[in-house]
C-alpha cells in the first residue's frame, strides 16, 4: 500500500521514536545499571579509599572524608552524565549498522524524528541515572547546602550538559563502523573530569596539565555545580559553562544532522 497520500508529522513521529527508545530501556535495564555503576564505583572508591588523605589537603574546606565527598560529588554527577550518554552512541550505532535506519528511510516518517527519539530517550535515562547517583552520594555523606533556587540552577545546568553531550554522542554513533567503536569513542568524556578540577584542585597540577585542566570545558561546569551546591562564589564559571554547553550542542547537532542526511 502506498504511503504517498500521507504526510509525516515530526512531533508525532518523534513521540513514537521516544516510546521505542523508552521501551528498549525498560526491556534492557542492565544497560542503564551498567552505565550508572561506573560513577557509583568511582564515588565509593574516592570517598572511602582516597577521601581521608585527599580531603586533608583541601584548603578552605572541612578536611578529611566528610569534606572530600562534598568536593568530589559535582564531578561524579558530571561523570554520570558522560557515562550515560555513552549508551546513546551505542544505540545509534546499532540502528545504523543493523540496517534499521535504512528501513526507517523507506517509511513515511519525519527523518528528524529518528535522532530526536534517541536524544529525548537519552535525556530521560540520564535524569534517572543522576537521581540514583545523587541518592548514593547522600548515603555516603554528601551534604549540599543549596537552596531551592540553587537546586533549580543545578538541574538546569545538568540538563544543558546532558543535551550537549547527547547530540555529540549521536554524531559519534553515526561515524562508528561498529558497536564496539561506538562504545569507545565517547570514553574521553568520562576521563575529562579527572583532567580537571573534579577530584583535586588544579593548583596542585604541573604547569602544562594545569593549563589544560583550567581551560577544558568540564572544569567550569564542575566549578559551577560545586558553587551552587556548596554555596560558594561562582565567578565567571557559570557563563563559561553555559557557553561551552551551547557550543557543544550546536556543533553536535549540526554534525549529527549532516551525517544523517548524507548517509544512504
Amino acid at each position: 500500500m502506498s504511503t504517498s497520500g500521507f504526510r509525516s508529522h515530526p512531533v508525532r513521529d518523534s513521540r513514537t521514536m521516544l516510546r521505542r527508545n523508552l521501551r528498549h530501556m525498560l526491556r534492557y535495564p542492565s544497560m542503564t545499571l551498567t552505565l550508572v555503576g561506573m560513577p557509583v564505583v568511582f564515588l565509593l572508591l574516592f570517598v572511602y579509599v582516597f577521601g581521608g588523605t585527599l580531603g586533608a589537603g583541601l584548603d578552605g574546606m572541612v578536611g578529611g572524608r566528610a569534606g572530600y565527598v562534598n568536593y568530589v560529588a559535582p564531578a561524579i554527577l558530571l561523570m554520570t552524565v558522560a557515562a550515560t550518554v555513552q549508551g546513546t552512541a551505542i544505540s545509534v550505532a546499532m540502528d545504523m549498522t543493523t540496517g534499521l535506519v535504512a528501513r526507517f528511510r523507506t517509511m513515511n516518517i519525519a527523518r528528524s524524528s529518528v535522532l530526536t527519539g534517541h536524544v529525548l530517550g537519552s535525556v530521560f535515562q540520564t535524569v534517572l541515572s543522576l537521581a540514583i547517583v545523587t541518592g548514593v552520594a547522600l548515603l555516603v555523606g554528601f551534604r549540599p547546602v543549596a537552596g531551592p533556587g540553587a537546586w533549580l540552577a543545578v538541574v538546569g545546568l545538568l540538563l544543558a550538559v546532558t543535551f550537549a553531550l547527547v547530540w555529540l554522542c549521536v554524531a559519534l554513533g553515526q561515524v562508528s563502523s561498529s558497536v564496539e567503536t561506538a562504545s569507545n569513542l565517547p570514553m574521553p568524556l568520562i576521563l575529562l573530569p579527572f583532567l580537571g578540577s573534579g577530584f583535586v584542585p588544579t593548583d596542585s597540577m604541573p604547569a602544562g596539565l594545569r593549563w589544560f585542566a583550567e581551560y577544558q570545558p568540564f572544569t567550569p561546569v564542575i566549578e559551577t555545580l560545586r558553587g551552587l551546591l556548596l554555596d560558594t562564589p561562582l565567578g565567571h564559571d557559570a557563563w563559561i559553562a553555559l557557553a561551552w554547553c551551547a557550543l557543544i550542542t550546536l556543533g553536535g547537532y549540526l554534525w549529527s544532522r549532516r551525517l544523517f542526511h548524507r548517509a544512504r
